[in-house]
């Protein structure tokens, strides 16, 4: 029996466990996956003690980052990035990896998403963006464009990150007229239960010949249908999601899965959420 868990502080809509516990399946492995609510005073005595009890765990919001002071070492596209998303105990070391990265990457390659030498624009500079921007920098985006309510914060949050693609920050109002090739959405807006709201019109959308929302629920939100009626190439965060999961899978058990589990999976959850 393996045993996984989500590390996170509100944990109740999330759909880690299904997913996980999909993979033991196709993997004919005992598993089991719990969600693991904890307050943020009492994190560093319970990831002392969860390797005890634990060979690894998923982390999500509010800790992706207040959780690298209680590690043994992160891998340089966690430091990079800022901040961890899976925590591995094995030979007595405690180590972050951010899986984030890699899943992007699976979302963009499934549907034919290139984004060497394109323009690309980026809603939102939290954590998921930041995961989004160090991929692009490092699969030579050309140049890209980080939409935010606060752009000044942003730069000063991002610039941090010491990327070598260019990087042009605005509001939403300079973004309205601004073209290019691949948009994406690191918000939440349009997540479940806001369903009608869209973090840009219909107009951005037709500006970009694809749009990527890292949203899975809805399977389509307002602005993935913006793009589809517009003839855009549209892809939501549902593989994401799973590919991210594979690959803690991957570090836990320290085998390789096959990437047709992924799409198998999200294929499964896509279907019982439409």
């Amino acid at each position: 029996m393996v045993r996984f868990g989500l590390l996170g502080e509100k944990l109740g809509h999330s759909l880690s466990p299904k997913i996980h516990n999909l993979i033991f399946r196709e993997l004919n492995i005992e598993g089991d996956y719990s969600l693991l609510e904890v307050e943020r005073e009492k994190l560093p005595l319970f990831l002392s003690q969860a390797k005890d009890d634990l060979d690894g765990m998923n982390v999500t919001i509010p800790y992706k980052t207040a959780v690298i002071p209680c590690l043994s070492s992160i891998t340089k596209e966690a430091a990079a990035i800022g901040a961890v998303n899976t925590i591995s105990f094995q030979d007595g070391e405690v180590k972050g990896y951010n899986t984030d990265y890699y899943g992007f990457g699976f979302l963009l390659s499934y549907n034919g998403i290139e984004v060497k030498n394109k323009t690309i624009a980026v809603l939102g500079a939290g954590g998921a963006a930041r995961a989004v921007l160090q991929y692009l920098n490092d699969n030579a985006a050309r140049e890209i464009f980080v939409v935010s309510r606060n752009p000044q914060q942003a730069a000063a949050d991002l610039l941090e990150m010491q990327l070598t693609v260019p990087l042009q920050f605005c509001d939403y109002e300079e973004f309205a007229g601004q073209r290019g090739d691949v948009l994406i959405n690191c918000t939440p807006l349009g997540m479940f239960p806001n369903v009608k709201a869209s973090p840009v019109s219909r107009e951005a959308v037709a500006n970009f010949a694809a749009v990527v929302d890292l949203i899975y629920n809805p399977v389509e939100t307002v602005v993935l249908r913006y793009a589809r009626e517009e003839g855009k190439l549209a892809a939501n965060g549902l593989l994401m999601l799973v590919a991210q999961a594979v690959a803690a899978e991957e570090i836990w058990l320290q085998r390789k899965i096959e990437d047709k589990i992924i799409v198998k999976i999200a294929e499964a959850i896509s279907g019982e959420q439409q």
